[in-house]
């Protein structure tokens, strides 16, 4: 499917690693996958960021400059944090979703954008929609296949799992140490309030 996706979880429990997979196994798994921080572009920014912007286009405009559209071609772009967009920014992404196109600063004319958008939030869209920080129209077209990543304290049965992930990891191909079992045991009674990045941390601190 080419649908958007919407990825739902709390920080930490790993949605970019789901949206790199959702990438891997599409058609478009030889074309770039292109993560945005939705909260590190400023309005100001925007269209310049997203768009890119053509020689001449403002003043410091020295060069032609891709954006995130132009370099996630035939691939797929990653908004992460989507509920950091404000509503204005909403309405110019949205205008790229109905339309299938978008324009660079500076540029007369509009280019195709073949582009598969994955969303991820740490909050419910839905609550953020019924408290109009989410406009209706960007939600639905957005939020067309919904995964709800629970938080690791809900999956425990993932936690040796991602011990060994992680234990192999760092030990950079040598043998790692085994776990004593009373450490085990914390591990997997721990509410990791920080998800699977919280344990990531804390095993590698451990091999130090």
């Amino acid at each position: 499917s080419d649908a958007s996706v919407v990825i739902e979880g709390e920080s930490g429990t790993g949605k970019e690693l789901v949206a790199r997979t959702i990438h891997q196994q599409s058609a478009r798994c030889n074309h770039a996958f292109v993560p945005v921080n939705c909260g590190a572009v400023p309005e100001t920014l925007f269209e310049r960021e997203f768009f890119g912007h053509r020689k001449g286009a403002f003043t410091g405009a020295d060069r032609d400059q891709s954006g995130y559209f132009d370099r996630a071609q035939g691939g797929t772009l990653f908004l992460d944090e989507v509920s950091e967009l404000s509503v204005a920014m909403q309405v110019k992404l949205l205008r790229v979703l109905q339309d299938g196109e978008y324009r660079p600063l500076g540029d007369t004319r509009s280019k195709r954008a073949d582009v598969r958008m994955i969303a991820a939030a740490n909050q419910d869209l839905t609550d953020l929609l019924h408290k109009r920080v989410i406009r209706e129209d960007f939600f639905y077209r957005i939020r067309v296949i919904v995964i709800n990543l629970p938080p690791l304290r809900d999956r425990k049965d993932d936690i040796p799992l991602l011990i060994e992930h992680f234990l192999d990891q760092y030990a950079g191909g040598a043998e790692h140490p085994i776990l004593p079992a009373r450490v085990i045991e914390r591990l997997q009674t721990y509410a990791w309030p920080g998800n699977v990045r919280e344990l990531q941390n804390e095993l590698q601190r451990y091999l130090a």
